[in-house]
């Protein structure tokens, strides 16, 4: 039996094709135009029975304790178990050039052992920063994405009903202080860095201002000088440029997904000439023990012989393929799902070329 041999042929050296033009706001990131996180700490009324047990979740009770005091009821030294409240964790994103008075949406998530949060009301609730300043506060009913129900021996889930969004939850209290008027510099930062696409970037730049007003500093940023550019603001020159086009440049990649058997590939990804046997071996074992009794009315006891059945299999593999000429990735893996390599057997086989020194692209394994 012979297993599967593949012979892939050297590549002939050919020009890659450039990629597609993308907006530069698509590219980089703008230097002080980034939201912030906020966080809170709240509590959801209004459930139908499906809060939290007061008594595996103490939380609950101080912050509703809290809330009630502050609203003039007095529940110190009281006995009170309602199961339609429940502890809350609200997050959310401050987007930049956020003003006050502005609404963001909030997510909110239980942290206690509630079943559901639908149907409830998130009780006002401060968002802090990171520096612990409050610049939101939010309020208002909670869209839930799940189902659930019960019964006396069975329980139904369907999605995640312990976490929901409040769209415009969340009122803007307090402004991020940052001027951006005042910018001298601007720096963009690449969401992947890459030497070719900066410099094509300060290139489009300065074709635009018609000056050397981009200079790239290194493989992920390009300085632009807001002085050069002969525009009134900063917004003025972000505006001009951030629609500009300019086809980047990425690293040669090959990503898999041994879980699903998802194979994800670039274009760029190229194969040297390579030899690769593969074929799978199945060990089979089988026990069939066999009762071993005296003869009637003789003296002795029954034994229990051992009979084991061992044999080793070779799965003979698909045949033989051969790729000629201009050879990419691509070509062969059309190739191997012609023979009807599976997705994992693929999988193998090109970590095994990738150990040979063979494939030309960064490796990701998820």
């Amino acid at each position: 039996m012979k297993p599967l041999v593949l012979t892939l042929v050297a590549l002939i050296a050919c020009p890659p094709a450039q990629a597609n033009p993308i907006r530069l706001k698509d590219l980089v990131e703008f230097s002080g135009v980034r939201g912030n996180d906020l966080v809170g700490y709240g509590l959801v009324v209004g459930l139908n029975g499906t809060g939290d047990g007061l008594r595996n979740a103490p939380f609950t009770e101080e912050i509703m304790s809290n809330v009630l005091e502050r609203l003039g009821v007095n529940v110190t030294g009281e006995q009170f178990r309602p199961k339609n409240v429940a502890a809350v964790f609200v997050t959310a994103q401050l987007p930049p050039f956020a003003r006050a008075g502005s609404r963001i949406d909030v997510t909110v998530s239980a942290i206690g052992d509630a079943k559901s949060l639908m149907g409830g009301t998130l009780v006002m609730t401060p968002l802090n920063a990171a520096d612990g300043a409050i610049y939101a506060v939010a309020q208002g009913t909670i869209i839930a994405g799940g189902a659930a129900a019960e019964g006396d021996a069975a329980r139904v889930i369907e999605g995640v009903p312990t976490a929901g969004v409040v769209p415009s939850g969340a009122f803007v209290e307090r402004e991020v202080d940052f001027s951006f008027a005042t910018l001298d510099q601007l720096q963009l930062a690449l969401r992947e860095p890459d030497f070719t696409t900066a410099r094509r970037i300060e290139e489009a730049i300065n074709r635009e201002f018609g000056r050397a007003a981009a200079l790239m500093t290194d493989a992920g940023s390009v300085q632009l000088d807001l002085g050069a550019t002969g525009t009134r603001s900063a917004a003025h020159a972000v505006e001009r440029i951030e629609n500009l086009r300019v086809a980047p440049e990425r690293k040669a990649r090959v990503v898999v997904d041994q879980r699903s058997g998802t194979i994800v590939m670039g274009e760029d990804v190229r194969i040297s000439r390579v030899a690769v046997a593969q074929g799978n071996l199945t060990l089979r074992i089988e026990e069939t023990p066999i009762a071993v009794q005296p003869n009637p009315f003789a003296e002795g006891e029954t034994v229990v012989v051992p009979r084991t059945q061992a044999a080793l299999e070779e799965d003979p593999g698909t045949g033989l393929a051969e790729v000629d000429g201009s050879t990419n990735l691509s070509d062969v893996v059309a190739g191997l799902n012609a023979l009807g390599v599976s997705p994992r057997d693929m999988i193998d086989i090109l970590k095994s070329i990738k150990a040979a020194g063979a494939l030309h692209a960064e490796f990701v394994i998820r």
